[in-house]
């Protein structure tokens, strides 16, 4: 059906009245909108377990919606995406690639790039440099060669020939690197410096196509008016940067964090200004997008003002709105242009050259100064990673006829191909070392048992947020003795890194430092709020912390974890559970930080490279405590009984020791354990498949407890307690509010006791029997809990089980009898 865009209505009268919803334009913009979502967050569902960027869902989903696939039927086109419909979907895309540009403008520090180096700089400029020059060349063979290439000037083909094979795609490049785990590495870093040059580059190389492109008809046109574009781009950069940057300071600077509110007057102000940037640089003849782009330069990278930016725009424009550009990308595409030998030759001599100058361009300079032969070559391949930029450009030629749609069909599927090829090649060729440390002490015992460097503490300290901050430093200020000892502190910031922006931007920002990487502190935002605080903390003395931040995603960050833990040489690492409890009795309040967290405390818990407490939080943030240690024996509970012991050398602390005592029917009563038929780890407790003798394992734990008695005769109260009532007296020590934290054993290796407890449904099984009856929410707990995993070299496997009665013999397997062996 022909329609005449004159006569398109914005929104029917619904079909009711007769209308077709479809030929109307609102209508039909929320359907090929949901659409594209959709199809685009399945295909990076799919393409998820290949480490493949969000990118190349979208331009992939647009190719299929397009006239590749889905197009073919002439009906669906006419209907879901007609010619008509075109301009407004794209309208409303280029408004969401303008505040893209804006935020890739606040991801750039041009004093970051300042302090980058030579070493960057040289890369950056070889790595563009000979692709640029190669893309020149293919330019001369594609004119040639393709219909209809020959009819636009030599000189704006020549130059969006060379920026499209010149380009890295830095924000594209920044997630590769941090999934890879290459952040922290020698080419990470030369990697995201360099391609931080070369994205300053590839706008000021766009800004010279576009204005060498001129009209959208293609055709050749005076280069005086090349050259006026240039000079008023020229203009308007110093503009920029020399009154409106001082300006947005002033801005920022209003909207410090001393003063509580920003006001929403001055985001709305630098909203305008993105418009008003984009329009300015439209005006002179280049495309808006440098004008947001160069206005996201000019906002101050330090302070809350660029995150609270970030905070309001981001999702909406990186979730709904980019997404439709890069698939009006793929509608633009005709794979089916590209027919016959001699096209698909052409297609394999791009992405061949594209490939073949930016790795090789990369890799020669890198040589030369002096990086190792494999490192070179990865930093080329990762500086061959295209994307969002690449589109870009190629939409402004398309849009400008410089480039028909057999090359732009070309030159997409060269940056499909290069982008999706970078993280198999780099996981194939290179694995950057991960050195051990032979000296760690795995275990607080370790520390007791040796005269060298004595009671030396490092501990690595996990939080997800400032609310952590309080609790985590009166744990370790309670664990640090007065005697002249030092205590080593290193504290570890865990954020998720996602699509958005500002998970990109905190890792554009971080600095080397020690792993995964310290963070470079910037007055005001919350990681100078958390990094002052233990700075003021390390100020009482005997600590030293050193603060950083893991970007990872949520499936490999207990890697950063266990990695910083070994690389330091780490006794025990701290980790916040994912439940915090705020408030009082009946006002108490649950912050959850999602499943997500409680799994990445499962998976360090599982495979860890020293002792691990988990530290559930119920106001644990008072100056003086009372802490109860809860013994049951085991290799558990004998450490919390350690860290028992280091705490009672704190003055302020007073500690006592609650030893539950198995009476002979206990011990009589034997119980076999058979794996569990759920083999789920969420619903039952998961013990060690080591085989321990009951027989030893009681007489260390009698050894260590007679040992810490006489140490702290006088000083820390001992009870002991027997019966079968275990769970109420567990309980009314956590419900009277007597202690404000009460140290458990997880209980791998349980003892009888603990072992009866097997059958309870779990509610956090992490944390063992005891540890999970106290952290449960609806018991009225109101101590904090301390739960330790002591570190065991052979301690291979946990398994789910089941308790079972010893007289039940059928289908016992493999977890050994309770009363006899563990």
């Amino acid at each position: 059906m022909a329609f005449n865009i004159s006569s398109i209505k914005t929104s029917s009268n619904g079909a009711w009245q007769g209308d077709n919803p479809l030929n109307f334009a609102f209508p039909l913009l929320i359907v090929q909108t949901t659409l594209i979502l959709v199809l685009s967050r399945f295909l990076a569902f799919l393409l998820k377990p290949l480490r493949q960027p969000k990118v190349i869902a979208e331009i992939v989903g647009g190719i299929l919606l397009g006239p590749s696939a889905f197009g073919r039927n002439k009906g669906y086109m006419l209907r879901i995406f007609p010619a008509w419909s075109m301009p407004g979907l794209e309208t409303v895309a280029s408004i969401g690639l303008l505040f893209f540009l804006f935020l890739v403008g606040l991801e750039l520090d041009l004093n970051s790039i300042r302090r980058s180096g030579s070493k960057a700089f040289g890369i950056a400029f070889c790595g563009i440099s000979l692709p640029f020059i190669c893309g020149i060349g293919v330019a001369f063979v594609l004119r040639k060669t393709v219909d209809g290439a020959d009819k636009v000037g030599y000189g704006q083909f020549l130059v969006f020939m060379g920026v499209a094979l010149s380009i890295t795609a830095f924000p594209v490049l920044a997630r590769i690197l941090a999934e890879l785990k290459l952040l922290t590495t020698q080419v990470g870093e030369v990697a995201m410096a360099s391609a931080a040059f070369n994205d300053v580059a590839a706008w000021i190389l766009l800004a010279l196509a576009v204005a060498l492109a001129g009209n959208d008809s293609g055709q050749p046109k005076s280069p005086l008016i090349s050259i006026w574009v240039l000079l008023s781009g020229v203009a308007f950069v110093i503009f920029m940067l020399v009154l409106i940057r001082p300006a947005m300071k002033w801005v920022a600077h209003r909207c410090s964090p001393e003063r509580d509110v920003i006001d929403e007057a001055y985001i709305c102000l630098t909203l305008a200004g993105v418009m008003v940037s984009g329009f300015m640089t439209d005006l002179i003849g280049i495309h808006a997008i440098f004008g947001a782009f160069i206005f996201g330069l000019t906002i101050p990278k330090e302070g809350d003002f660029a995150e609270k930016l970030i905070e309001r725009i981001e999702d909406f424009v990186s979730g709904l709105l980019l997404p439709l550009y890069f698939a009006s990308s793929g509608l633009k595409t005709d794979v089916a242009k590209i027919k016959g030998g001699k096209a698909w030759g052409l297609l394999a001599l791009v992405i061949s050259t594209a490939c073949a100058g930016k790795i090789i361009g990369t890799f020669a300079v890198a040589l030369m100064f002096r990086m190792g032969f494999k490192e070179s070559l990865v930093l080329g391949v990762l500086m061959n990673t295209k994307g969002l930029v690449e589109l870009i450009v190629l939409n402004i030629g398309k849009e400008k006829k410089v480039l028909n749609d057999e090359i732009f069909a070309i030159l997409v599927l060269m940056a499909l191909f290069t982008t999706f090829i970078t993280t198999p090649t780099v996981m194939a060729i290179y694995k950057p070392a991960r050195g051990s440390s032979a000296l760690a002490r795995r275990k607080l015992r370790d520390l007791t048992n040796t005269d060298e460097s004595k009671d030396q503490l490092r501990i690595l300290a996990c939080l997800h947020g400032t609310g952590n901050v309080p609790s985590i430093i009166n744990l370790i200020e309670s664990t640090r003795s007065t005697k002249k000892s030092q205590l080593k502190l290193f504290i570890m910031h865990l954020v998720e890194l996602t699509e958005r922006s500002s998970s990109i931007i905190m890792v554009h920002r971080a600095r080397k430092n020690g792993l995964p990487f310290i963070n470079r502190i910037r007055k005001g935002g919350w990681q100078d709020r958390v990094t002052g605080a233990f700075q003021a903390y390390s100020q009482l003395g005997q600590v030293l912390v050193w603060p950083s931040t893991a970007i990872s995603t949520l499936s490999t960050i207990h890697e950063d974890i266990c990695h910083m833990a070994e690389t330091k040489r780490v006794t025990m690492i701290i980790l916040p559970f994912h439940k915090q409890w705020r408030g009082e009795g009946d006002h108490q309040t649950i912050d959850n930080v999602g499943h997500g967290w409680r799994l990445v405390n499962q998976r360090v818990l599982k495979s860890p490279p020293c002792s691990v407490a988990v530290l559930v939080d119920r106001g644990f943030d008072k100056g003086a405590q009372r802490v109860c240690i809860l013994f049951f024996g085991g290799q558990d509970d004998r450490e919390a009984l350690e860290l028992g012991g280091r705490m009672a050398e704190h003055p302020a602390v007073k500690v006592d020791v609650v030893r539950f005592v198995e009476t002979e029917e206990i011990q009589r009563d034997g119980l076999i354990f058979r794996p569990s038929a759920s083999k789920s780890t969420e619903k039952n407790y998961s013990f060690s498949t080591a085989s321990i003798t009951t027989e030893k394992e009681k007489e260390s734990d009698d050894a260590v407890v007679a040992e810490f008695r006489s140490k702290w005769d006088g000083t820390v109260e001992y009870v002991e307690k027997t019966g079968s009532n275990v769970v109420e007296q567990v309980l009314g020590l956590g419900q009277s509010g007597e202690y404000d934290l009460i140290v458990v054993g997880k209980g791998r290796f349980p003892s009888p006791t603990v072992a009866k407890l097997a059958d309870r449904q779990a509610e956090h099984a992490e944390l063992g029997p005891v540890g999970d009856l106290l952290a449960s929410s609806n018991r009225h707990v109101l101590s904090s809990v301390l739960v330790m995993q002591q570190h065991n070299t052979s301690q291979v496997e946990e398994m789910p089980v089941t308790k079972v009665d010893q007289n039940d013999n059928d289908g016992v397997a493999g977890m050994g009898e309770i009363s006899k062996e563990v």
